[in-house]
């Protein structure tokens, strides 16, 4: 039986401290130009204890942008940064992937190169959902995507490179890993969704092998960049979060590819078996749901990676009761992780844990609800130095 505090070796390559990661969470703290800082290294290297640390979801370009102040890993200045990060992450015993991610429709004109249109799929909107962009008076607030423009043919075979340029960016500044965002609604499942990709083209939905074309092209380009085993693929195979509209061939695709993932050994699979509203990242409600155990039964026959599950998990007794179930093998628990830097410790002692205000998930206040959390031994040793 697996033991949430053991080691887990991921792929052959990357040893981890013990089966418990934090997933990515967008925090909104980059400085002027996308660009990663201290302030997040201090954050991220509060929280080297993780088994694996997966960073906030980062722009591989200009276009990929679909919320304000989300980091990039296209320039110099958001290299530089990121060393900051990877270097400080290493300093405290940690090991850390980046999330790359392209909104593709889940973005608005303003966050957009020149204030052009996003780049869809399809020229269908995500009519009922939001992105954090700037208004017409050039304030930041949730408003609905914008109208996107379909990528041509061309376009997306273009954009297999950029990602190729951004793995060769993350492996120079140090991190171990990258895992890819292919969940939640963005391009990645705006492609290999059946209903909403109606292309015609390579890419185009008339066969689940078009309809993933994209996903594993670029899935390749980071395998030859990165080496087998340094390679993660997040999923949300029955989600409807971001508009994406309910597939009934979700199953067929999301085993489809996972044997295509497990064939190309990538090093894990992140799935998130959420049913989420539309509207945006701070009103979305995230529903804890059990495991669907025939489903990842299927996954686990086809797979040979390790599988990561994160779905609401919020203490120890729940993380191990999925492990328990042999069918994963990692649990992601996300909100825990932002006012518990030292989770792991929490939960191994079974310390009571904090609950951040969620107001601070997402704003421009610095290290306030970000890196003033204290570890709870700090946190008791202040104490009892107050009381004497």
């Amino acid at each position: 039986m697996l033991d949430l505090f053991e080691p887990q070796l991921l792929g052959a390559t990357v040893p981890l401290s013990n089966r418990i990661v934090m997933p990515s969470m967008t925090r909104t703290r980059t400085s002027e130009g996308d660009v990663p800082n201290e302030l997040m290294a201090m954050y991220y290297g509060q929280r080297a204890g993780a088994g694996l640390i997966v960073t906030e979801a980062t722009d591989v370009a200009p276009s990929s942008k679909g919320y304000a102040w989300t980091p990039g890993i296209y320039n110099e200045n958001q290299l530089q940064g990121w060393r900051l990060v990877t270097n400080e992450v290493h300093r405290n015993g940690g090991t850390i992937f980046v999330q790359l991610w392209h909104v593709g429709r889940m973005a608005h004109p303003s966050l957009m190169p020149n204030g052009k249109a996003p780049w869809g799929v399809t020229e269908q909107k995500a009519a009922n959902s939001d992105v954090f962009a700037h208004g017409e008076d050039g304030k930041l607030r949730y408003m609905r995507a914008g109208t996107p423009r379909r990528l041509g043919t061309d376009e997306v075979s273009a954009l297999v490179g950029t990602f190729a340029q951004a793995f060769a960016n993350a492996r120079q500044v140090g991190f171990d890993g990258v895992e890819l965002h292919a969940a939640n609604g963005y391009l990645f499942e705006q492609f290999t969704n059946s209903v909403h990709n109606t292309r015609t083209d390579r890419y185009g939905g008339g066969s689940v092998e078009d309809r993933t074309r994209f996903l594993m092209e670029v899935v390749d380009a980071a395998v030859r960049e990165l080496g087998p085993g340094r390679v993660g693929v997040r999923l949300s195979p029955f989600g409807e979060y971001n508009s994406i509209p309910a597939d009934p061939l979700a199953e067929e695709t999301l085993l489809y590819v996972c044997e295509q993932l497990g064939r190309r050994g990538v090093a894990y699979i992140h799935l998130l078996y959420q049913l989420l509203p539309p509207g945006n990242m701070e009103s979305a409600e995230f529903k804890e749901l059990h495991i669907d155990h025939a489903v990842l039964a299927k996954v686990r026959a086809v797979f040979p990676g390790a599988i990561i599950w994160c779905g609401g998990f919020t203490n120890r007794e729940k993380a191990q009761a999925a492990l328990d179930t042999g069918l994963v093998d990692l649990i992601a628990m996300g909100r825990p992780y932002i006012g518990n830097p030292d989770l792991v410790e929490r939960l191994r002692h079974r310390w009571p844990l904090v609950e951040a205000d969620r107001s601070t998930y997402y704003t421009r206040r610095g290290e306030v609800g970000f890196t003033d959390f204290a570890a709870y031994a700090d946190a008791d040793a202040s104490t009892a130095r107050s009381a004497g």
